[in-house]
């Protein structure tokens, strides 16, 4: 049986149109000879995800998306359908997360295994997460230097204020003279410094003299540390000794003595004795002073004229001088 000529034709545009439509979906990365399981993602976003990009286990491609759109019943929500066209198993609790492939920003979409024991089926809704983009990351990473710089702007502005209030003309006026100051006292320093230096040179050979005498005598104790250890020795004894020693009760029989002492005189000030009538009253001192005074002349007219005194007889004693004439005094021997 001869086939005819419009049975041909048709044949051959019904293949072709099954060659372009496996053509079409084959350059969209959809291969409908391969067994396929169609997975869905809600998201709150996407950040430009679009059809036919990739669906990547580990960085390895199980897939590609196949439709984004808005939700019936939610249209907050993004509806991701996804093709998986390999045969892994996916369990049950994975996670499809939306990421940038590359530096121009392109997205795809990461299926994070899970660990359920159920495996995912055609038809299944994975959970869901979105990777931060580079401007949000960069955002997370400087708002805190953001924050920290504003709070240091806001510190300087206050220091500047403070610093404006407390340098004002009076105090840069003492500043300027502070300064002033301190550079005279700079040249003074470097004039003492040079006289120091000129001083030592002048001085360098008594002080090599004085460093030489300083190391004699410390020679001479080395040489002497038996003896100064003797003398240490001796002096430790004495020390022992004074401790010994019952200090406190001599120290407390010279209180007692001290006290007498000041007793007596404190009687003596007070006119107390006739040691403190002889201090205290000049009338007793005036007395005695008369009483030697003319104790004086008796002994001078004893001297002068002992025969008024002691009587020598050879023939017998004188009537007349039988009794003691007193000495006259100068004005009576004038008369």
């Amino acid at each position: 049986m001869k086939i005819k000529r419009e049975i041909k034709i048709g044949i051959a545009f019904v293949v072709a149109i099954l060659l372009f439509i496996w053509g079409i979906n084959y350059l969209k990365g959809s291969d409908i000879l391969k067994d396929q399981r169609y997975v869905y993602g809600v998201y709150n976003r996407v950040d430009g995800l679009i059809p036919a990009n990739p669906v990547n286990v580990k960085g390895v491609k199980i897939g590609q998306v196949d439709e984004v759109r808005f939700m019936q019943n939610a249209q907050t929500q993004v509806l991701v359908k996804m093709i998986i066209t390999s045969d892994i198993k996916i369990p049950g609790n994975s996670l499809a997360r939306i990421y940038s492939s590359d530096l121009m920003g392109s997205k795809a979409v990461e299926i994070k295994l899970g660990n359920s024991g159920k495996l995912l089926q055609s038809g299944d809704t994975l959970k869901t997460d979105i990777e931060e983009s580079l401007k949000e990351e960069v955002n997370r990473q400087v708002l805190p230097l953001k924050r920290k710089a504003e709070n240091l702007i806001l510190s300087i502005d206050s220091v500047v204020t403070v610093v404006r209030y407390i340098l004002d003309e009076d105090t840069r006026e003492n500043l300027s003279q502070s300064f002033v100051s301190i550079r005279k006292t700079i040249s003074n320093l470097e004039r003492s410094s040079s006289n120091i230096d000129t001083l030592l040179a002048a001085e360098k050979s008594r002080l090599s003299g004085i460093i030489s005498n300083v190391d004699a005598i410390a020679y001479n104790l080395r040489q002497s540390n038996s003896e100064v250890t003797n003398i240490l020795s001796n002096l430790s004894a004495v020390s022992d000794t004074l401790a010994q020693a019952n200090l406190s009760k001599t120290l407390g029989k010279t209180n007692q003595t001290l006290d007498q002492i000041n007793r007596i005189t404190t009687k003596i000030d007070e006119g107390e004795g006739s040691l403190g009538l002889l201090v205290n009253n000049d009338t007793l001192y005036h007395k005695l002073e008369s009483s030697a005074a003319e104790l004086d002349m008796l002994l001078r007219d004893i001297k002068l004229n002992p025969n008024r005194y002691v009587t020598f007889s050879i023939f017998g004693r004188n009537p007349d001088k039988n009794q003691y004439e007193p000495p006259k005094s100068e004005e009576e021997k004038g008369n």
